[in-house]
């Protein structure tokens, strides 16, 4: 049974709730989920169609180059479930070759998720797919498994954990796929800073305007009035700690009035809006591997900027 009509009951209250907290706990953060509504959708897709941003079209380049050998790995006919599924795209290079038994995308952002899905079903008549509204970081329920499941997690998005986070993530991976499940995951790699440095602060000022409008969207959710332009896009690699790291500025010393609590905020005092931390493929099958996970396959681009990697429970 498609998922379609699920009712939203207490995601809104949930997300205020979560917000909130992290504007009131020092260091002030917003948790990246919240990029993602329209606009910042929009933005995104933006982003990833600039010369600076290579992870999105290398990523794709990868699973073009390689759906065969990954359906090979996978396996056929396995259920797929793809969490932050977003405009669904990046799915649509396996879908030939993988020939699931059923899609199930999952996202926070309902109208945006259920238009993707939608267009799915137009494109690819013959596939059964399941759209879930649900947040993968809170406690949510899937229909009963139709077979075999596979988790599709691409966009380095494993990546926006720090590492405690993501094995968490993988922990609850491992669960939610069962015993001979499988990841097919994308994960971004170490390289020079300079390449890393250039693909979140681009010319053209998309990345700063996608990370402002996080604040547009934290207004809609809490009925706050941010002044996004009162705020830098400020975002640089950090080496040592192999993460990209991007915050929000204030430029001035302000008031933000934000679901009946005032915020003080003073000049230069940051908000902290996503880590983006990169790996060796040696390093990312390490973590896996301490949440039961095997490594099955790994797949990765010419010039070593990014991976897709599969894995199995054991």
């Amino acid at each position: 049974m498609a998922l379609d009509d699920q009712p939203l009951t207490d995601v809104h209250a949930t997300q205020r709730k979560e917000l909130l907290a992290g504007l009131l706990e020092p260091p002030r953060s917003i948790n990246p989920k919240f990029f993602y509504d329209e606009r910042g959708s929009e933005l995104f897709a933006d982003i990833c169609e600039l010369d600076e941003y290579y992870p999105t079209r290398t990523e794709i380049n990868i699973l073009r180059q390689e759906s065969a050998a990954i359906a090979e790995a996978v396996g056929r006919g396995c259920e797929l479930v793809e969490p932050g599924a977003g405009s669904c795209e990046k799915v649509r290079h396996l879908l030939a070759d993988l020939h699931p038994s059923a899609y199930l995308p999952l996202d926070i952002s309902r109208d945006f998720l259920l238009d993707a899905a939608q267009r799915l079903r137009e494109d690819f008549p013959g596939l059964e797919v399941r759209p879930v509204v649900a947040d993968f970081s809170a406690a949510f329920e899937l229909p009963p498994a139709t077979g075999r499941r596979v988790l599709f997690y691409p966009g380095s998005t494993i990546g926006n954990f720090e590492p405690a986070g993501a094995l968490d993530f993988l922990v609850r991976a491992a669960q939610l796929v069962g015993k001979e499940g499988g990841l097919l995951i994308g994960v971004d790699l170490h390289k020079a800073s300079e390449v890393l440095n250039a693909a979140y602060n681009d010319s053209e000022g998309v990345t700063a305007a996608f990370n402002r409008n996080i604040l547009h969207h934290a207004n809609h959710l809490l009925d706050a009035d941010f002044d996004p332009e009162q705020f830098e896009h400020v975002a640089f690699y950090n080496a040592p700690a192999q993460r990209i790291e991007m915050h929000l500025e204030s430029r001035a010393d302000q008031q933000v009035n934000c679901d009946g609590t005032v915020l003080t905020f003073a000049a230069g005092e940051r908000i902290h809006t996503e880590y983006s931390h990169k790996y060796t493929p040696e390093g990312f099958a390490a973590l896996a591997a301490q949440a039961g996970f095997t490594a099955r396959g790994c797949w990765v681009d010419d010039d070593s900027l990014f991976s897709v990697q599969y894995f199995e429970t054991v």
